[in-house]
């Protein structure tokens, strides 16, 4: 990797960083609605259901889990593994009276992949 692109990749981060901290400014999950944050790295995405008050992780999902990546195939990062993990939150912070959160995109775009993840988790029942 040259100079000019790491120093792209860390520019990038960046922007993300600084956009997700401008967020938080404004997004706090409690216990009643706790947060649901979004995480992608380039292999896999990562979702918590966060109760910021406790500082607590109330339930999680990621399509490296075993029974996710066995539906995927090739690919963990892709619109189908977002839909997935999506589904997977939702079902479990609904087994966990979990009706209602606040949605973290996590100073990523509301395109693609998060957009996916958020529609399944909105499918199943969850509401934010």
């Amino acid at each position: 990797m040259s100079d000019l692109s790491k120093k792209k990749v860390l520019e990038k981060r960046a922007r993300r960083e600084r956009a997700h901290q401008r967020l938080r400014q404004r997004i706090v999950g409690t216990a009643e609605r706790p947060r649901l944050a979004v995480f992608k790295s380039s292999s896999y995405m990562y979702v918590q259901v966060i109760d910021d008050e406790k500082g607590a992780t109330l339930v999680a999902a990621a399509s490296l889990e075993p029974e996710i990546k066995g539906k995927l195939g090739a690919s963990a990062a892709n619109k189908a593994a977002a839909k997935l993990v999506g589904e997977k939150v939702a079902e479990r912070a609904l087994a966990k009276g979990i009706q209602k959160v606040v949605f973290d995109r996590g100073g990523y775009l509301y395109h693609g992949k998060v957009k996916e993840l958020a529609d399944a988790a909105r499918a199943k029942g969850l509401q934010f």
